[in-house]
């Protein structure tokens, strides 16, 4: 480390040597920092509270349908009219009422599949090209020359946690854009029965009560969307903090340059337990140097020593806990103090504690991040048959509504289970990434603690979102 120390300068006969560089050193320090500056610094330019940005984007909520209730006539002459009306209309179209739906779907309220897009096509962002975005403003995560194993190890460790959780915030983003637009469709489904049925009631074959479930359909249906977009929007402000995108505009294009949907699950896993284990102990290089201090401390201490401790610990744990008369939760005793003092017994005993205990918290942690992956491969896929199955018979649903053996409620109601289906794959493929996030951090030396999915919490509005 260099040491300045200053020292008075001896006595200067004149000043008109060095009064000019002293001027000119003055103006130049005067001079306004981006003046010096060749590019300005982004960090400098967003903790500006001057630096100008578009305002928060708010979100776009659909229109609440505020219409009355449709009229009912009571002459029938004109009940006879508009039933005519009605039904010279859909003749029109090959898919009868929901053809003509779509078609008059107008309604600028309704919210689209790509709601707030724009027709750009801007750069897509992967997750290589978002860690590279992050690691730009966190030189802690960078190695260097001169490193010894430990400090290695230390930014190695963190590396692997900030791709963790960049991949998992990554992997919700585009979970979160891709069920928006899911969401919106079972949105237009909804409207589209609650259109119908009000058509229906207008011409007098429906109930004003059978209305009413459809129009309270469409109002869930209006509330699964709001949540999915709140969603959508918390989803990419998260991803944007460790990206260290800062202007707003900047943050509403980041939605739209995150991929369509999340890439399908491989066909297998090609790992089990035994190996899981092994792998997740190599990769932690703090353990092997933990291992060989716990060595080290060990073999400075006697068998002999060793037993005499461990006869202690098993006379200790002999006495009651809580003996009667005494303070709850007593605290168990060594009997000899001599084992108390012994510091390098004291040194190899901790040792084989603390390493004993990082093992076993390795390797718990090992089988649990490889049970999730598991499990959580096995539903994507089932999801995906799922899937499979109810898109089928949808196909054989409109095969039978053209034949005119099935009603239009039908077709309605087999689309909603179709789109229920899809949220639910999507979900399950989700959550099978963030699992895969998980262990791959696992065997770059992270600790990892698997977190529940929150399919749970979505499952729960499915029934909204998903129409009839």
């Amino acid at each position: 480390m260099t040491v300045f120390r200053w020292h008075q300068p001896p006595s200067l006969p004149s000043t008109e040597g060095w009064r000019p560089a002293l001027v000119a050193l003055t103006l130049a320090l005067s001079l306004p920092l981006p003046a010096l500056a060749q590019r300005p610094s982004a960090a400098l330019v967003a903790s500006d509270p001057a630096t100008p940005t578009a305002p928060p984007a708010v979100l776009a909520l659909p229109a609440l349908d505020t219409a009355a209730a449709p009229e009912r006539p009571t002459d029938i002459e004109r009940a006879r009219a508009i039933w005519q009306r009605a039904n010279q209309r859909v003749a029109e179209f090959p898919r009868g009422h929901i053809d003509l739906l779509r078609w008059e779907a107008q309604n600028p309220a309704r919210p689209s599949a790509e709601a707030g897009e724009t027709g750009a096509n801007p750069p897509a962002l992967d997750m290589a090209g978002a860690l590279r975005q992050s690691l730009r403003h966190r030189p802690g995560l960078f190695s260097h020359a001169g490193m010894n194993e430990l400090e290695r190890a230390s930014v190695q460790r963190a590396y692997a946690e900030h791709v963790r959780d960049l991949q998992r915030t990554w992997i919700d983003a585009v979970a979160a854009r891709q069920r928006l637009r899911l969401v919106g469709e079972s949105l237009e489904a909804a409207a589209i029965g609650a259109e119908l049925g009000q058509r229906m009631v207008q011409a007098g074959n429906w109930s004003q009560a059978r209305l009413l479930r459809e129009q309270l359909t469409e109002a869930q249906a209006r509330q699964a969307w709001t949540r999915a977009a709140q969603a959508q929007q918390a989803a990419t402000e998260q991803l944007a903090r460790l990206l260290g995108v800062w202007d707003a505009q900047a943050v509403v294009q980041l939605t739209q340059r995150l991929p369509a949907q999340l890439p399908e699950p491989p066909a297998g896993l090609s790992m089990g337990n035994a190996d899981a284990e092994a792998a997740a102990l190599r990769s932690q290089p703090l353990l092997a140097q933990q291992r060989l201090k716990a060595e080290r401390a060990l073999v400075a201490v006697s068998p002999e020593r060793l037993a005499a401790w461990s006869q202690a610990v098993d006379e200790a744990l002999k006495t009651p806990a809580a003996p009667a008369g005494s303070t709850p939760w007593l605290a168990p005793e060594i009997g000899d103090p001599r084992l108390v003092r012994d510091h390098g017994l004291e040194a190899a005993v901790t040792a084989e504690s603390a390493l004993l205990t990082a093992a076993a918290k390795r390797r718990s942690m090992a089988r649990e991040a490889w049970s999730q992956l598991h499990s959580q491969h096995a539903s994507a896929l089932q999801a995906q048959q799922v899937l499979r199955l109810q898109t089928a018979q949808e196909q054989e649903t409109l095969l039978r509504y053209n034949g005119m053996l099935q009603s239009s409620w039908d077709l309605l109601a087999s689309a909603g289970e179709r789109l229920n289906a899809l949220d639910a794959a999507l979900m399950a493929r989700r959550d099978f990434w963030l699992a895969q996030a998980d262990w791959d951090a696992l065997l770059a030396g992270a600790d990892v603690e698997p977190a529940s999915t929150g399919a749970s919490s979505d499952n729960n509005n499915r029934a909204a979102a998903g129409g009839h």
